[in-house]
């Protein structure tokens, strides 16, 4: 039986993985698929934090446009998040999974708030992670949060499933001659300027040798596949 190459992994979840069929919201029977994955990875022994974005509901993005100001446009987002952690936790406790919902704005009714050794203790006992509201900062983006908390926890690797299967030359959906990496460097991300993370998180993860996988979530199992170290989407390194 195929073991898993990682003790300990981030997951940065977008918010749209809790769409399913639908434009906006949540579909829970979506987000239970994914609950149910996250634990099928966990049993295999292997500690999980997930990073939860919240553009299934609100990006701070959006309201920048609508002329809100970028700092409270980003706290309505980080705020999208915790909805988003609240409605996995409920899919994990139905999967059979014992979690803890982490929030970097305190909301104590909710979550608990970051403090690092608790995190760490929350794993070494068999609990999943989820991080909600980012690093309770605006101006910063889920995906620079994850890579300050993959740092933070020790893991091994930040596991970024996203709608496509992996980084590609330019947009696939619109240029059908892209090409997809299956490796590449951190400072080529930078240089060419590709949609992986934001450049803050690329330079995180770069200055400190955190090594990234960006794959598919799809229909489910690829969580799995990339934990037992399947060739599967493309790794920054």
């Amino acid at each position: 039986m195929a073991k898993p190459v990682y003790k300990r992994i981030l997951l940065k979840l977008s918010g749209e993985s809790f769409l399913g069929d639908m434009s906006t919201g949540i579909d829970f029977a979506r987000t239970l698929a994914v609950a149910r994955e996250i634990k099928e990875v966990h049993d295999l022994g292997v500690d999980v934090a997930i990073m939860i974005g919240g553009g299934n509901l609100f990006r701070g993005a959006r309201g920048i446009k609508e002329g809100i100001d970028q700092g409270l446009a980003d706290q309505m987002g980080m705020l999208a998040t915790v909805i988003n952690g609240i409605a996995l936790q409920a899919a994990l406790d139905r999967a059979g999974a014992d979690s803890r919902h982490v929030s970097s704005i305190e909301i104590k009714s909710v979550a608990e708030p970051f403090i690092r050794r608790r995190v760490i203790r929350h794993m070494e006992k068999g609990r999943i992670i989820i991080f909600s509201a980012g690093i309770g900062s605006p101006y910063f983006t889920t995906d620079t949060a994850a890579a300050q908390r993959a740092l933070e926890i020790k893991a091994d690797i930040i596991f970024k499933a996203t709608k496509v299967d992996g980084v590609y030359s330019s947009d696939p959906v619109t240029d059908k001659a892209a090409k997809r990496f299956q490796s590449i460097r951190y400072i080529d991300v930078l240089k060419k300027n590709l949609k992986v993370m934001d450049a803050t998180a690329i330079s995180l993860c770069r200055d400190n040798s955190m090594p990234i996988l960006v794959f598919a979530l799809g229909k489910g199992g690829n969580i799995k596949r990339a934990v037992l170290g399947e060739t599967i989407g493309t790794r920054v390194y």
